[in-house]
Formats: structure tokens, sequence, C-alpha cells
């Protein structure tokens, strides 16, 4: 575990949810990335050995002699910062990230109130908030995703089909408009053989029934051969899943951010997504992938038919969609745009 001195630290970056989620991804891609410009550490019941993080007790006992940034990306993390600064007395500027495309309830606004400054991870997400914020976008890592050296090689080594693939990454369940995949496959691979699909991800316990339906459905079309579901891999293992792909598809029917097609254009993968979340800051139409409606199975269907059908025009945008990745969201530009909001809330000291 990487320890480093708390009395030098600028940022305290808590992570108080020990199951994963985006927030803890965020967490742990960007504070060891951080730490090398400026001390930052988690404080986390939970992470990998390589993110830089304090116990709770040394949190408690921080000297008070020094200026911090708090920053806090939940509810949870909000209130502690207000406890820390106020009850015992912490030298704290508070700072909150949003990623939330909803009505704020009346006791979150009242949160979000007492911060000293607010970041949100997208533009449609900033139009939430009843005050004025950052808006930063995600980025990734764009070594750790990047296109095969032989996509043909890396199929057969993972034991999947030489034809083209499409992909759907991520948590099953309805929200994530997985049902609404699975639909659109049936119809577009019924008189497409050498194509297929993969679902990967966990159902939790009260979204396994769903999953059970979208593989009925599968197999009452004659496709549990071309329509696989794979479970879910660890993170260092996700990137050669989306190499393997010939197109993605994110069919969320709500998003806070949605890292996929990022991950998966990195890669070389053109994406087809729904107007949701972050999606359309993310997706050129026409150049990197395509965008339809959430629920649209048609739409869906015909989009991802144009691109399957012809693979001159879907190598054009799977060189384009690494290139605008390469671009506009690497992580060290996330990373950078964050510090530079750590060091106006340090300089100024009031």
């Amino acid at each position: 575990m990487t320890l480093p001195d708390p009395a030098a630290l600028d940022v305290i970056a808590p992570n108080f949810k020990r199951r994963l989620s985006g927030v803890t991804s965020t967490v742990v891609r960007l504070v060891p990335l951080q730490a090398r410009s400026i001390g930052i550490a988690a404080v986390a019941p939970a992470l990998p050995d390589h993110v830089p993080q304090i116990s709770l007790r040394q949190l408690v006992l921080l000297p008070r002699n020094r200026l911090r940034v708090w920053h806090a990306r939940r509810n949870s993390e909000m209130l502690a910062g207000l406890a820390f600064k106020y009850l015992l007395g912490k030298r704290f500027k508070l700072l909150f990230t949003s990623a939330s495309q909803r009505a704020h309830t009346g006791y979150s606004k009242w949160l979000i109130r007492q911060m000293d400054a607010v970041i949100s991870t997208s533009s449609r997400t900033a139009a939430y908030l009843d005050r004025p914020s950052t808006v930063i976008l995600h980025g990734i890592d764009i070594e750790g995703f990047s296109a095969p050296s032989d996509k043909a090689a890396l199929k057969a080594q993972m034991g999947l089909p030489p034809g083209p693939l499409i992909g759907c990454y991520g948590r099953i369940r309805a929200q994530k408009g997985t049902d609404v995949f699975v639909d659109a496959m049936i119809k577009l691979l019924a008189d497409r053989p050498d194509a297929a699909a993969i679902v990967m991800g966990r159902a939790t316990e009260k979204h396994m029934a769903f999953e059970r339906t979208l593989r009925d459905r599968a197999a009452a079309a004659g496709l549990a051969d071309q329509i696989l579901f794979k479970p879910e891999v660890p993170v260092h293992d996700i990137a050669r899943w989306y190499q393997v792909l010939d197109l993605f598809i994110a069919p969320q029917r709500w998003e806070g951010f949605g890292l996929t097609p990022l991950e998966a254009m990195a890669c070389e993968v053109p994406t087809v997504a729904t107007t949701v979340g972050a999606f359309e800051e993310l997706i050129v139409p026409g150049e990197t992938g395509a965008l339809i409606p959430p629920g649209d199975v048609g739409a869906m269907t015909v989009a991802a038919a144009a691109l399957l059908d012809d693979p001159a025009e879907r190598a054009r945008q799977a060189a384009n969609a690494r290139n605008h990745v390469t671009e506009h969201f690497r992580i060290e530009g996330e990373a950078a745009a964050i510090i530079a909001v750590y060091q106006d809330l340090l300089s100024d000291g009031k």
C-alpha cells in the first residue's frame, strides 16, 4: 500500500463505498496520477495498494495548521467534510464532483450549497445544479486502451468467433438497456450468421431474473451460439475485451457519465450510443459512431447494420475514434483540470 506523509497532503479524496462503483473507479484511476503533481491521498475502506491512501485515524489526527481540499463525490462524503471542518476544526476547502443527471433532493441541494466549489462531469450534469460549476469530462488511459496488433489472433486466443463481434459491456439491468441490445441483436444477427454479439457484465441478485429472460430470448430465437453472455472481468483484463470487438454499443436508458464508449473508441472500435449521460459529448455521429434515442430497438438495429455491413466505413470510423479519444479524452487532461481547481481553492486562504 502506498502510504504518503499525512502532514504533507494538500488534498483528501474520500471513497466511503466498499463495493466497486463508478466513483470508486474514478478515485482508483485519478489519485495515483494526480499524486505525481500534488500531495493527495484517498481515505477508503478498500482500495488497491497502488492508490496513495491514509487511514481514518490519520485523517482525524491531521494537523490543523495547513489548508487542504476535501474532494467529495457522494452525499455521505460531503457530510463528512462538513463534520471534519466545523466539528473537528480541520482547515478544509470543500469540493464536490456531481455526476447525477436528475433533479437533486432538498438534502442534496443543501449539501451542495455548503461546498466551496463544484465540478460537473458533463454539461448536461451541470444543468441540474442550482449553482455554477466547472465542467470536466472524464478521460481514460489511452496506453492501457489501444488497438490490438492482431485482432484475428486475439479472437482465436480468447476462444471467440472469427467474424464481426458487437459488444455491450456493463451491469446487466433495465437501466443499462441490456434488453434493448439483446432485442436489436436478435433482429440483426438473424440473417448474419457470421457475426456474433457479446453481453458482458454482472447482474446483481435483484436483476438475475432479468438476465435469465434475456438468455431465454436469445435461445428462443435460435441465437444462443451468436449472442454470448460472459461474466464480468477484472478491470485489468477489460481492455482486451474491447480489442476483439468490431462495434460497441452503449444502450443505456439512463447514465451519469458512461466511460465505456471512450474505452471502446480508444481501442479503435466505433460506437453506437444512446443520447443519455455524456454520450452526446463523446461521440461524433458519422465520424466515430452514431447516436440513437434510448430504448429504440429499431434505431439501434439500423445504426449497427450500417457499420457492420460496410467494412471500409467501419475501418474509417475506427481510426477516427482512436484519434478523437487521444486528442480530447486523455486521463492526464482530466487530472490536470481537477488539479487546477484544487490549486484555485488552496490559493484562496479565506
